[in-house]
């Protein structure tokens, strides 16, 4: 027993080391195959606890705000919104790039991550992956309902009909459906491929007839042999190779929607590169947002370990100061280009009537998450959750800044008006986050919440050389890795 103990809290201290000549376990707590298996299989076949209860009640309430209010919109038309004119973009759009941004921390973990053979990915992947479809779903719903009659909101895909009525494909809108709709469906591929290995470990433990049936479908025949894991690994690196430009393309796309327009503030050359580097932030803050609370009330602190949080706190650390970059050179560019209305609509973000947005997103973007630049606050609960929460407050509010103070305020005086947003534009935006947050639990008591399967192989009992503890053999003891 006291064995047992030593070698989980030497897991615990070298799981935390910064010694560079030692590799640091990512998986603690003294657990092997069989534990890792448990872990995460109990979760999704035993009973939630009454945490996930309480969070399940509560978003699912929200949800059905949301769809009330839809119903509501539906029935009344947009007037119910505060869009006027000239912000004819009000919160839709709003909460479209900013949905849209959040899920795309999911596939850079997945994706770009496992390019680069990062092992540490191994406990949050899945997490993140999940984050991205939930979030496609909410960003879907905005423009959607924002084309005034979303009963014919399939008008924007290219479907041959009996009127040869095609999109305008020269809308930046349209752009987004394709840019979106590619990101969607590849997202899910990659989501589904790499649970394929788990959906067949859940089948194999399953005690219920429908349980073991759904996981059946799902794992589409998986038995572990050779050939099976050979043709997975090839379907999964393709997958990750054609996920990974995407992370960078589906974004800039978005950011077309206002650099292609000649109104100032919007029309820029740094919004692509400006745009990824804040979905990224944003993404890793939202990861953080939910695996910090996740690992401590369904029991995955020896999977989703502390390493991992720091580590997505310096990635945080190192996009927010892209982000900050940019902001300053938007303000360069704004005084070296000399344009009169461009210099007045960066100086009316800071000093028009929305200064107060202006500020919140120079302090949650720029200044609260510098926290992050010291260890203590790294490994401290309470600081990475205020420099995770500062940026998702602050992203959403980047976004108002950028559409709203630029359309308040144009090249012509007459045409000015200040943009109020409405109980419906604020209730619709808590209700997505209901969407987003049932979604989610539903994830994490039906699906496997970790990537068992690539978790096992990053173990030190995975190689060859190693013992079931993780310890070195001599040549007759060792034995190949053998998947649970």
């Amino acid at each position: 027993m006291s064995t047992i103990s030593n070698n989980t809290h030497d897991s615990y201290e070298k799981n935390l080391s910064q010694d560079p000549r030692e590799r640091a376990p990512l998986v603690t707590g003294g657990k092997d195959f069989s534990a890792v298996t448990s872990t995460v299989a109990d979760l999704a076949r035993g009973w939630p606890n009454i945490w996930w209860w309480a969070a399940f009640l509560f978003s699912s309430s929200l949800l059905a705000m949301l769809g009330g209010l839809l119903g509501y919109l539906f029935t009344t038309g947009t007037g119910i919104w505060g869009n006027n004119q000239p912000v004819a973009w009000g919160f839709p759009i709003v909460n479209f790039v900013f949905w849209v941004g959040i899920g795309h921390a999911g596939t850079l973990i997945s994706a770009i991550l496992f390019l680069f053979r990062q092992n540490w990915r191994t406990g949050i992947n899945r997490f993140a992956e999940a984050m991205t479809i939930f979030a496609v779903m909410c960003a879907a719903i905005f423009p959607g309902v924002h084309v005034g009659r979303p009963w014919l909101a399939y008008w924007l895909f290219p479907i041959p009909n009996q009127m040869d009525m095609w999109p305008q494909f020269r809308s930046p809108l349209l752009w987004d459906v394709f840019a979106v709709g590619t990101y969607a469906t590849v997202s899910t591929l990659f989501w589904l491929t790499g649970m394929v290995p788990d959906f067949a470990t859940l089948r194999d433990r399953a005690k219920n007839v429908i349980a073991k049936f759904a996981y059946s479908v799902v794992s589409i025949g998986w038995t572990g042999s050779s050939r099976h894991w050979h043709r997975f690994e090839k379907a999964y690196l393709i997958l990750a190779a054609l996920a990974t430009p995407l992370v960078l393309s589906v974004h800039s796309v978005v950011s077309f929607d206002f650099a292609v327009a000649q109104l100032p503030g919007w029309h820029t050359t740094i919004f692509p590169p400006y745009f990824v580097a804040g979905a990224i932030y944003g993404g890793f803050a939202m990861v953080i947002t939910l695996a910090v609370p996740c690992r401590k009330l369904f029991g995955l602190e020896d999977i989703i370990t502390w390493r991992h949080i720091e580590n997505m706190s310096k990635v945080m650390l190192g996009t927010g100061m892209i982000v900050a970059y940019a902001y300053g050179v938007e303000f360069f560019i704004a005084w070296y280009g000399q344009v009169p209305e461009e210099q007045f609509a960066f100086l009316n973000r800071m000093r028009g009537p929305y200064w107060w947005a202006f500020a919140l997103m120079i302090f949650c973007n720029c200044i609260g998450p510098q926290i992050l630049w010291f260890r203590k606050a790294r490994m401290n609960v309470w600081c990475v959750m205020f420099a995770a929460m500062c940026v998702n407050v602050g992203m959403w509010f980047e976004r108002f800044v950028i559409i709203v103070t630029s359309l308040v305020r144009d090249f012509l005086p007459s045409s000015w008006d200040l943009f109020k947003p409405t109980w419906v534009d604020i209730t619709m935006f808590i209700g997505s986050f209901g969407l987003f947050f049932t979604m989610f639990l539903l994830f994490l008591k039906f699906l496997p919440t970790c990537a068992m399967a690539e978790i096992k192989s990053v173990m030190p009992e995975a190689h060859a050389h190693s013992g079931p503890g993780g310890e070195a053999m001599d040549s007759e003891g060792r034995s190949d890795y053998q998947p649970d």
